[in-house]
């Protein structure tokens, strides 16, 4: 991994303390995102991660929200396609839906039923891995339809809430990693 590609990105996360609520320290990746060569360097680095991790890959999922700004540069570049896990209530057609536990509350994901095929391999990208709630609710979804989960992938982890933990047997990888 290019240390200097990776500093680029790493110099582009701004926080901010007590957002949303008090005592959180929140990761933004909006200047990533808004500067040009920075999220090259973004691409650059999971492509490359993931082209000498997987010989094969047939679909990157994204998670609602970032994980559509993140997911569809690196599926072109890849080759693939890209499929949307949405908050539900925001896809036509048929659906699979899950409920998962919040720290706050509940939440609801869904994909479409005909997203992916039983037996692609699919890779699960978003901006962060916090608890690990949406990103597991994401994985049993794709299970449901049969899919060949080969990664978790995201920029950011926020260790000290062991949101890795959650994903069990699932092959995980982020670029930063925050205690």
């Amino acid at each position: 991994m290019s240390e200097e590609r990776l500093r680029a990105v790493r110099d582009r996360v701004r926080s901010f303390p007590d957002f949303p609520v008090p005592g959180v320290l929140f990761r933004d990746i909006s200047p990533l995102l808004k500067d040009p060569v920075a999220f090259k360097a973004l691409i650059d680095l999971l492509e490359d991660h993931l082209r000498a991790s997987f010989p094969k890959i047939d679909v990157i999922a994204g998670l609602d929200s970032r994980g559509f700004l993140i997911g569809p540069p690196l599926a072109q570049r890849l080759g693939v396609g890209f499929v949307l896990i949405r908050k539900k209530g925001k896809l036509p057609g048929p659906t699979e839906s899950i409920s998962y536990a919040l720290e706050y509350g509940k939440a609801e994901l869904e994909i479409q039923s005909d997203a992916v095929e039983a037996g692609q391999k699919v890779v699960v990208v978003d901006d962060l891995l916090a608890t690990g709630g949406t990103m597991r609710a994401a994985c049993e979804l794709l299970a449901r339809l049969k899919a060949d989960i080969l990664e978790c992938l995201v920029v950011i982890e926020l260790k000290a809430l062991r949101g890795a933990a959650k994903l069990e047997a699932i092959p995980f990888h982020s670029l930063l990693q925050y205690d």
